[in-house]
Formats: structure tokens, sequence, C-alpha cells
């Protein structure tokens, strides 16, 4: 599997040789509060005035690891300056959490200023990591948001760090992503791909399976789209209305509950429901108790 990432994953090393570095929580005093740091941002971090300066000098740590649980310590405090302080200097040191939660806050302005140059630089340093390595279970989640990460900048380009689009390593991210750390969001940029023809040959079917293969992990946006080609009869074998409508109400629900921000999803229920004989949407909502409890089991 190993020797399948190297194949796959050269995009960093490639990249490094022409390209600037470049963005979207596991440990702190025990190995539990860094899986609490991997997966809950901080929201005093979102205010103007935590903003970390660049020029923040670097403390003094007794290495890398211990610098990673101070900064994210610090990152849960709202001390954006010690935060990222600390943790750059335990991704200087191979840590690579510490390069994913740096790689994600200059993704998403989150304690510092948006910088996607240098987000894809920490991303990219984990995709070349874990393309010689094979991490370990608590690495997994980390190390596929990165490999998606940079498979999303490959595919847009990202002008500011000289990066053209790169549909082809796109694509082998998002692959290999899908396969090896069977991704939900991997899973459905691929399907994105197969569907649009983009660095890849069309392919509806194939599509349709990553769609699938996403949608059964709840990924609302593969469920809305899933739903509407199901709905619609584009998805192969003829429309299938009951199953389609289940999909986009099962999506609607994520999209209304905070749990994604797209209009497209509600609207997409919206015109499938009013289209919808009584005995379709008497069949999807069958199909929706099978699919939940299939769920809860």
């Amino acid at each position: 599997m190993v020797g399948s990432a190297q194949k796959y994953i050269s995009v960093a090393a490639k990249q490094k040789t022409k390209r600037v570095a470049l963005p979207t929580g596991l440990f702190a005093a025990s190995f539990a509060m860094l899986v609490t740091a991997f997966v809950a941002p901080a929201p005093a971090l979102d205010a103007p005035s935590a903003r970390a300066p660049e020029t923040t000098p670097l403390p003094i740590f007794k290495n890398p690891r211990a610098a990673l649980r101070a900064g994210l310590e610090s990152y849960h405090a709202g001390d954006a300056a010690t935060s990222v302080a600390a943790l750059r200097y335990a991704a200087e040191g191979g840590e690579a959490l510490a390069q994913w939660k740096l790689g994600r806050m200059y993704a998403d302005g989150d304690g510092v200023r948006r910088d996607d140059a240098k987000a894809y630089d920490y991303f990219s340093k984990i995709v070349d990591h874990f393309a010689e390595e094979e991490p370990d279970p608590r690495e997994r989640s980390m190390a596929a948001n990165a490999f998606v990460a940079v498979g999303l900048y490959l595919r847009d380009g990202l002008t500011s760090a000289k990066i053209e689009p790169d549909l082809d390593r796109a694509f082998e991210l998002f692959r290999y992503a899908a396969t090896y750390f069977r991704n939900a969001d991997a899973q459905f940029y691929l399907a994105r791909m197969y569907l649009d023809g983009a660095g890849v040959k069309k392919d509806m079917r194939q599509g349709v399976n990553w769609l699938e293969l996403a949608a059964r992990k709840g990924h609302a946006q593969a469920q809305a789209m899933l739903g509407r080609l199901m709905f619609n009869g584009e998805a192969g074998g003829g429309a299938q209305k009951a199953r389609g409508l289940m999909y986009l109400t099962l999506a609607r629900d994520a999209a209304t509950g905070g749990g994604v921000n797209e209009q497209w999803i509600v609207d997409s229920h919206a015109k499938a429901l009013a289209t919808a004989n009584e005995a379709e949407r008497k069949a999807a909502v069958a199909l929706l108790e099978d699919y939940l409890r299939e769920r809860s089991n």
C-alpha cells in the first residue's frame, strides 16, 4: 500500500522545486486532549484581536512534541500568537499534526491571516510524509484531509502560489484518499471528476458508484447529488424517484441542521418533493426509515 502511495502522491515533492509554499484538530497534556484538538476549533481565535503576528519570536521547547502540546493548549486558550509559534516549531521538527493544524489555520484564516500558499505548503509536507510512511490509525483522518486539501488546490490552481491547475495529479490524490483512506470527501470529489470528465474520461457509472459510497457515510453533498441523479433518471437504470427523494431528504436535513451551508441542496429537495406523487413520497419515507434503522444497528 505504501508503494501505491509513492506512485500516486509524488505531487508535493514535484511541486517543491517550482512552487511556493501554500489552505479550508489530537494531543495536549494527554492523548485525549490531542484528539479534542483535532476536532474542536476554538471560537476565541475568530476575533480579530486574536490574530497572530507573523514576527512572533519562537519560544524554547524541550522537543517538537512538547511544542505541539503547548501549541494546542494555547490554541484552545485563545492565545493565537503563542499557538502559531509553538506549532511552527513543532511542524519544523516533523510533527505531522502541527503541520496539519497550521495548514487548516492558514486555509481558514483561523487565528492568522488567511494564506492559501502557506496552507498548501503545510498540507504538502503531510502528503510527502505519508507517501513514504503508512499512518497509524490515529493519523488516518488527518492524512486523508491533507490529501484532499492538496487535491483541491491542484484541481483549481492557486495564482498566489504560482500553481497551475493540474487535474491529473488532483485525480490521483483524490483516488488514493478515496480508496486507501476511504475518505468521504475524497470519494465525493473523485465522483465529481468522473461525472464532469475532468482529469479522467467521463464515466457516469463510476461517478455514481463513488457518490453512493460517500453518501452512505453521510456526506450531504454526495447524498444530494446522488439523489438528484436518481430522481431524474440520470444515474442509470431508469428513474428511482423514491430512493432519490430519500437521499435528497437526508441531504436537506443536514443542510438545514447546520451540517452544511448549501442552498442548492434545499432547492433540489424542494423541487423533487413538489414533482413526486403521493406513492413516491410514501415509498421514500419507508426507504428512509429502513436506512436510518440500518445505520443505528
